[in-house]
């Protein structure tokens, strides 16, 4: 039996340093203070009806038990075809393709399948944090390469330094969460040019592949000469298609890597969504022009709560991309973004998300906030009054 302090302490050590995600932590305040939540990345509209048609149907029809591990068919054949027709990535759906239970299953699994203890793993920071937590579990070296205010590109000289012979992988996300900058061509070239030198491999979440703005373009980096063979490429339908709360999400790339992330997803969900699957095949085959849509529609509300921001007195870095925009606050006066956040429902009747805990590089990112803006206009719109209205100084 346990001892009384085994069971006064039972976290694991390898847990007990990673603090609880900030993104539940301010939700929960939204709720609590019915403050407007410009904070957590989720839309406030449901994606298209015919998805919820196909996922109510397979319902009925009897897709309710488990589905096969890697994927029911239809959704890998539709992903290969979606890879195909996108970036003309021609994709084995039998053999390259593995659904996951949203993208951050996807990342979990891919990390505990190709990263041993002691390995070094490139990521850019900020971070989406269930990358550090996930890299804390493998036992991996972070290798933190940031993006800096207020331009948050990355630096070639930077990334040669991160990048060594001791390197296991590069962990990349374009579009990027938090900043919103989408990887150039020219920038993905560095990445590809490092990882060929040393022998690299790249893991890149791109659920935000298909909301880009101003008529720029996603490039994944599996298109680059020589980097087919060394990606292992992550997205869901979440955001492209407004079903966050769905979690169905995919990898594909050589069949090595694809079973790699399937040896350690089997021991995690093994299946799940089976009724849901059908219906994200559907979205990808039936709805293609869906998710440039919803793009350009997110460009219009990102200006509107971009301009609502430098209203307010908050100067935010337009973003590329994703749902979010980043602001610095320090000439506010508050210690740091936390400190703003946590008063910000009760000054302003506001939620938003401090970007710091997304850094190994603290002081990179101490006096940053992030603003998400894939709500409704109406709602961006009495967020961003409230915050003029209010006095945000410390």
């Amino acid at each position: 039996m346990p001892t009384a302090d085994q069971s006064s302490r039972p976290l694991a050590t390898r847990l007990a340093h990673i603090p609880p995600t900030v993104f539940s932590e301010m939700s929960a305040l939204a709720l609590r203070t019915g403050a407007l939540n410009l904070g957590q990345g989720f839309p406030d509209v449901d994606g298209p009806a015919s998805v919820v048609r196909a996922a109510r149907a397979a319902l009925e029809s009897g897709a309710n038990q488990y589905a096969p591990g890697i994927g029911i068919p239809a959704l890998r054949q539709a992903i290969a075809r979606h890879q195909q027709r996108h970036y003309g990535l021609e994709v084995d759906p039998d053999r390259e393709v593995v659904v996951t239970t949203g993208c951050t299953e996807a990342v979990a699994a891919a990390l505990l399948g190709l990263v041993d203890p002691g390995d070094e793993v490139v990521v850019l920071e900020p971070y989406y944090d269930s990358y550090v937590a996930m890299l804390d579990m493998c036992g991996a070296r972070r290798r933190p390469v940031t993006l800096r205010a207020p331009h948050f590109r990355p630096d070639p000289d930077d990334l040669r330094a991160a990048i060594t012979d001791r390197t296991k992988l590069v962990l990349l996300n374009t579009p990027h969460n938090p900043t919103g900058t989408v990887l150039t061509r020219e920038e993905l070239q560095v990445v590809a040019d490092l990882a060929i030198e040393h022998d690299v491999l790249v893991v890149t979440d791109e659920v935000y592949e298909h909301l880009v703005f101003d008529g720029r373009t996603h490039v994944p980096i599996a298109t680059l000469p020589g980097m087919w063979e060394r990606t292992l490429t992550l997205s869901s339908a979440g955001k492209s298609y407004s079903f966050t709360g769905w979690k169905v999400g995919w990898a594909t790339g050589p069949a090595p890597l694809v079973q790699a992330v399937l040896a350690a997803k089997q021991w995690l969900t093994f299946t799940s969504g089976s009724p849901l699957q059908p219906a994200v095949a559907h979205a990808l085959d039936h709805e293609p022009d869906w998710p440039g849509e919803l793009a350009r529609d997110l460009q219009s509300r990102r200006d509107l709560l971009c301009e609502g921001l430098v209203a307010a007195g908050l100067e935010p870095r337009v973003p590329e991309g994703t749902y979010f925009a980043t602001t610095d606050v320090s000439h506010l006066g508050w210690a740091d973004g936390r400190e703003l956040c946590l008063a910000l429902p009760e000054r302003a009747g506001v939620v938003a998300i401090p970007t710091q805990g997304f850094y190994d590089d603290a002081e990179a990112g101490r006096q940053l906030v992030r603003w998400a803006f894939c709500k409704q206009p109406d709602v961006i719109a009495e967020g961003v009054r409230r915050l003029a209205a209010a006095d945000l100084t410390a």
